[in-house]
């Protein structure tokens, strides 16, 4: 598994923005993916995750309601559509995946195998 986050970029505080994460390595079958993001200073934080069919998904309090997490499996993509978009949702975002992880172990970045080399996005207030 390879993957590769885009789609970030600088967006005023009401905006919104839409990333993907591709699999490069068209190895993503059967594997869940997440999106995780670190600001500068902090920890790196859960965002949204979802299992391969799509039947689960989870998403941080401080994002529920306004990102939605999706993914086409044709095209080994996940998605990360984010709306609304807060000053304090500036971060570096990476995407994650793992072929054995379950939904209650999602938000643990310590359970995640494989990950993407990020992509930055600022909102400005």
């Amino acid at each position: 598994v390879q993957l590769q986050a885009s789609g970030g970029g600088q967006v005023q505080a009401g905006g919104s923005l839409k990333l993907s994460c591709v699999d490069s390595d068209r190895t993503f079958r059967g594997f869940a993916a997440g999106w995780f993001r670190q600001a500068p200073g902090k920890e790196r934080e859960f965002v949204a995750g979802i299992s391969w069919s799509g039947g689960s998904i989870d998403y941080a309090d401080s994002v529920k309601g306004r990102f939605t997490i999706s993914r086409d499996n044709a095209k080994n993509t996940v998605y990360l559509q984010m709306n609304s978009l807060k000053s304090e949702d500036s971060a570096v975002y990476f995407c994650t995946a793992d072929d054995e992880i379950v939904k209650s172990r999602f938000r643990m970045a310590t359970r995640w195998h494989y990950w993407g080399q990020g992509t930055l996005v600022t909102v400005s207030s």
